[in-house]
């Protein structure tokens, strides 16, 4: 009979599955399924197993109505492909449609519900508008599996509140997650280099307060390097610059210092005179960290830097990487990405353990070419990771582990 780890038999039961389809649209055509071809084992998994498997979803940022642009009739469309099988598609979440849907399924069946955020229940802070809405949800299964790793860090109805109400369990997906960064994070295997970039400082000040006590070097690009290189003194004419965070990196810079961990910024940088778009063709030119000159905006780490960055890798066990170096996106401005992506699949030969921590970061190595099995593991949730490494609680972590003690 189907067995799924810690619900028992599942074959003819109705299973939620609070996946992660939030994929990048233009249009209703896809430009990355990363995120649906990982949610896909699981799905299978309980498919095998007999389940009549009911996936729950958000797309995009709606404010609690339907809108077209926001639908994951795309989605699930891909998904039936992906399993290579007819997957049903609701166009609400918890009405009339998705009620005959459900009813239809038969074992071994899948259907998609409409986007769980067209509902203002499912992110509402009124723990009983959002309890109300969980319970429209559970009145459509028997069991619900967790399987949404970019979102456990938020406590919404399909995250944390359904959760409350029917036998659970972890899916495939977050429990690997889980497994990974807990090996980032208790006894990681040394060296330990943590890579951050992005284009702000302020997203990743609790990842760099934590992880100062537990990496060996802190390689910093992006964006947010420019706040480090002015709290250093140095000219950044018209980069990305959070003046309210100069006093945070001084102490950031001062307590690595004295506590033996190595940050590493770059000591050269590609800028241009505006920042890239369809109006004008790039014109990059590389200059000293600095020297930025006044009229000009870093857009990548230079090549030296990038050299650099892989040097500081190559001896590398354990890698966590968060953030591209650049404008990844125009490939003007693409090197110092690259550069790191590359290193972090030498650390995969050599036996260590690579994480790309989700976001933009596993956006790029996927816009840049890189064989995904190249990398250790490539996160779905870069937020949800951000948090885990900051020290934080994950409330759809936590419900499933409060109610298995």
């Amino acid at each position: 009979m189907g067995e799924y780890a810690g619900l028992g038999d599942v074959q003819g039961k109705r299973v939620l599955v609070r996946s992660d389809l939030n994929v990048p649209l233009d249009g209703t055509s896809i430009t990355d399924d990363g995120r649906i071809r990982a949610s896909v084992p699981t799905i299978r998994t309980l498919v095998d197993a007999g389940a009549r498997v009911v996936v729950t979803a958000h797309l995009g940022r709606p404010k609690g109505a339907p809108e077209d642009r926001y639908s994951l009739a795309p989605v699930a469309a891909r998904l039936g492909e992906l399993l290579g099988a007819d997957v049903a598609f609701a166009t609400d979440t918890v009405g009339e449609s998705a009620k005959a849907a459900v009813a239809d399924l038969a074992d071994g069946q899948v259907v998609v519900l409409e986007n769980v955020r067209f509902n203002a229940g499912e992110t509402s802070k009124d723990a009983a508008e959002r309890g109300a809405f969980a319970d429209e949800l559970a009145a459509l299964a028997d069991a619900f599996v967790s399987d949404g790793f970019g979102v456990v860090h938020r406590k919404q109805a399909s995250v944390y509140d359904v959760a409350e109400r029917l036998p659970h369990a972890m899916g495939g997906l977050v429990a690997t997650e889980i497994d990974v960064l807990r090996r980032l994070t208790v006894d990681p295997e040394r060296p330990y280099v943590v890579v951050l970039g992005g284009s702000k400082v302020s997203d990743k000040l609790g990842v760099i307060d934590n992880l100062l006590g537990k990496a060996d070097k802190l390689l910093i690009g992006g964006g947010m390097v420019f706040t480090f290189l002015k709290a250093q003194g140095h000219e950044v004419g018209k980069s990305l610059l959070e003046e309210d965070q100069l006093d945070v990196c001084r102490a950031y810079l001062a307590r690595a210092e004295e506590s033996g961990v190595q940050i590493l910024l770059p000591g050269d940088i590609v800028v241009d005179t505006a920042f890239p778009s369809g109006e004008r063709s790039p014109e990059p030119r590389v200059v000293p960290a600095d020297q930025i000159p006044a009229d000009a905006l870093g857009l990548d780490i230079g090549p030296a830097s990038g050299a650099d960055f892989a040097a500081a890798l190559a001896d590398a066990r354990t890698v966590f990487w968060n953030g591209p170096m650049g404008v990844f996106e125009t490939p003007e401005f693409s090197d110092g990405t690259r550069a790191v992506a590359e290193a972090l699949t030498g650390v995969t030969t050599r036996g260590g353990l690579s994480v790309v921590g989700g976001g933009d970061s596993a956006a790029a190595v996927r816009a840049l070419g890189f064989d995904e099995d190249a990398f250790g593991h490539i996160s779905t949730g870069g937020g949800a990771s951000l948090e885990y490494l900051e020290g934080k609680e994950l409330p759809g972590i936590t419900v499933l582990e409060d109610a298995q003690s």
